[in-house]
């Protein structure tokens, strides 16, 4: 195979075997200690990180790395400001903002020697939470679940099958197993952190070690003796395997993209091309340099939201003029069409797409008008309020659109009125479209909290966003009553609805002539149902079995009543026979508000698995609409072959998880909710 790296293209020969200098185990060093991960480390309780330590770290990690975007001495803003922009996203690439930290120990060697250090836990995309970085003794160390999201952070370095294997378990890297060099690469010095990858997936780094030579000088590999790289951490470890749900370890990707496809030269020029160094010329720009500027700037960058139009002209003269009544009064009825667009367009499939009826005043602002202003500058966000159009309060500006029948209000108590019906069909809505917005403004359908804005991002790996969900009660009948269910012919069946007990009950009631000549509803009770359903073990068994006769919805609700209750949770319109039926009533996702550290208020949920919703992307979605820390552990007491993971969120956020709960088709009544920071509990 060809590898291409520093300018200089190799020939990768494979041989079947590799040297036998290559598969020795190497001996640990002084400073780092090969078998650290070779055994399972005890990891503390992990606690979110605050985001300005966060952000301290991963510029730490950036300067470390030597990842910093270069920027000239005389740079447009609009260059500052891409470049600003790509420093953010490689900054939450390194270390997402989910990321979360814990300490945790290990012993080394034979003597078991104490180390103890910290492991950096977060998520990409939706994905399974991993141990991202690991520092030890003030140095930070990447594991393969970075590496494989972020291409060229080290040097990278080849070697043959049969010396991974060995790699693997634990052993050093020797030099004469070095493959595809000399060259190698410039970065690969001694005491550097580098990654290995096999010559059979170049392009996918499975170890991460320290480099014990300077590899970049050598001439030669063939002869040479000693330790290359000592190998800290590897694909199939015990800090590759930890996940905070307990699943394995993820595979190795076959292929990755930014690791063997170029030269170093092309690598500094890819890299500076992904940090927006370089312009790029947009449909319909402007280019640079002309003798007229583009558009009115304003004091400092915004960023907005792509996809949409141009700004209007009102955007770029925000600081120069007052708006209008009638301007303030056409932004607002805008905002509401915008906010109804928004709910009908990301949720189709949901009824009333994602609104629950009847809306008050104060929801309708908050998440229907107020997200899709167009304040892009302090002039505008000060003019855009509902005190300065003509209608001065939210309940005429509900009364007007009630009068163009867009919308059904009705008064209540207390001076407001509630929105009981929107038209969705209505042309302002359907033919309705979107402007531009700015980026950080707060999007409908998400809640505004404590500590930032609200976003709406939604995760569409998440695939239980927008489905829906029935919870249907199912029972198992009992031996004894094997003989009234025999009549019925039902063949292997073991589980059964409500209503297919009844029409069972009442085929083995007509079959057997039970029912009274003079009164239908009348039931007579023979030995079977003497035995099976009478048997003394109710407060009445001994009157019916006196009397002889039974009602008829009696005995159906004292047989149902006497199965073993399951339950089902159908997902998307699947049948109740090819599901798995779980033991008992149908368990409630637990909404648990309590207050930790004197005054701060955190928000717990736990049991969304039931109702197939995974907890990592739904903890994502409620950081991002709440803008505050979430965390996803496992809930204390579940079982750790089947366990239950609780999510937790800064803040009272009751109202946030609940919407979100229902744009994944969850029933507000299968959600329970306890408040601990009040006297009383909550429902």
């Amino acid at each position: 195979m060809v590898l291409k790296q520093q300018g200089v293209v190799r020939v990768l020969k494979s041989i079947p075997v590799a040297p036998k200098d290559a598969l020795k185990l190497g001996s640990p060093s002084s400073a780092i200690w090969p078998d650290m991960f070779k055994k399972k480390p005890s990891i503390k309780p992990l606690a979110p990180l605050r985001s300005s330590d966060r952000r301290r770290t991963a510029d730490q990690i950036i300067a470390d790395y030597d990842l910093k975007i270069p920027i000239g001495d005389e740079v447009s803003p609009e260059e500052k400001a891409a470049s600003t922009a790509k420093h953010t996203e490689l900054r939450n690439s390194l270390l997402p903002d989910n990321a979360q930290s814990a300490c945790f120990t290990t012993t080394h060697g034979p003597d078991l020697k104490k180390v103890s250090g910290t492991v950096y836990v977060g998520s990409h995309a939706g994905e399974e939470q991993r141990v991202l970085w690991v520092k030890i003794e003030e140095r930070m160390y990447p594991t393969v679940y970075t590496l494989w999201h972020n291409p060229d952070i080290l040097p990278l370095l080849h070697t043959h099958p049969p010396v991974v294997q060995k790699l693997q378990g634990g052993a050093d890297l020797m030099t004469p197993g070095l493959a595809g060099g000399p060259p190698f690469p410039s970065k690969a010095k001694k005491g550097s952190i580098t990654a290995i990858a096999s010559t059979e997936s170049p392009s996918v780094p499975i170890v991460v070690g320290v480099c014990e030579i300077d590899i970049s000088a050598l001439q030669q590999v063939q002869g040479t003796k000693g330790h290359a790289v000592q190998t800290i951490h590897w694909c199939g470890d015990e800090l590759w395997a930890w996940s905070s749900s307990g699943k394995p370890g993820g595979a190795a990707p076959k292929r990755l993209d930014g690791w063997d496809e170029h030269t170093e030269e092309d690598e500094m020029v890819e890299k500076t091309e992904k940090m927006g160094l370089e312009d790029e010329e947009e449909d319909g720009g402007v280019a640079l340099g002309g003798d007229e500027p583009a558009m009115q700037k304003t004091s400092e960058p915004i960023d907005y939201v792509e996809g949409e139009d141009a700004p209007t002209q009102l955007e770029a003269d925000a600081d120069e003029r007052e708006m209008t009544t009638n301007e303030i009064d056409e932004a607002f009825r805008k905002a509401f069409f915008y906010g109804v667009h928004h709910h009908v367009t990301i949720n189709k499939n949901l009824p009333t797409h994602g609104l629950q009826f009847p809306l008050s005043q104060s929801f309708v602002m908050s998440n229907l008008v107020q997200p899709f202003l167009p304040a892009f500058t302090p002039s505008q966000s000060n003019s855009l309020q509902i005190k300065k159009t003509s209608w001065k309060n939210i309940k005429k500006f509900l009364k007007s659109l009630d009068k163009e029948k867009v919308l059904r209000c009705k008064d209540r108590e207390g001076n407001e009125v509630v929105v009981r019906d929107i038209d969705f069909t209505d042309r302002a809505v359907v033919d309705f479209a979107p402007y531009r917005l700015p980026k950080k403004e707060t999007a409908a359908g998400a809640s505004v909290c404590r500590g930032g804005k609200a976003s709406t991002t939604v995760d569409e790996s998440d695939e239980s966003v927008g489905q829906t969900l029935r919870v249907v009660s199912i029972y198992r009948p009992k031996e004894k009553f094997s003989p009234i269910f025999s009549v019925a012919e039902v063949g292997s069946k073991s589980y059964y609805t409500a209503a297919e007990l009844r029409t069972l009950i009442t085929t083995y009631i007509d079959s057997e002539n039970l029912a009274s000549p003079t009164n239908k509803r009348l039931v007579t009770v023979n030995p079977i149902l003497a035995n099976a359903v009478f048997d003394g073990t109710g407060a009445l068994d001994k009157e019916v079995l006196a009397k002889g006769a039974v009602p008829r919805d009696a005995l159906i609700d004292r047989i149902i009543s006497s199965c073993a209750p399951f339950h089902a949770v159908l997902r998307n319109g699947a049948s109740a026979d090819a599901a798995k039926p779980k033991a008992g009533a149908a368990p409630k996702i637990r909404v648990l508000l309590e207050t930790r550290s004197g005054n701060k208020t955190v928000t717990k949920v736990s049991g969304v698995e039931a109702y197939h919703v995974p907890p990592q992307p739904l903890a994502d979605e409620l950081r991002k609409a709440c803008a505050g820390s979430t965390s996803v552990d496992q809930l204390v007491g579940s079982s750790p072959k089947n366990p239950v993971m609780e999510i937790m969120v800064q803040g009272p956020q009751k109202d946030a998880v609940i919407r979100a709960l229902e744009r994944r088709g969850v029933h507000r009544t299968w959600v329970e909710v306890a408040d601990k920071t009040k006297k009383g509990k909550g429902r």
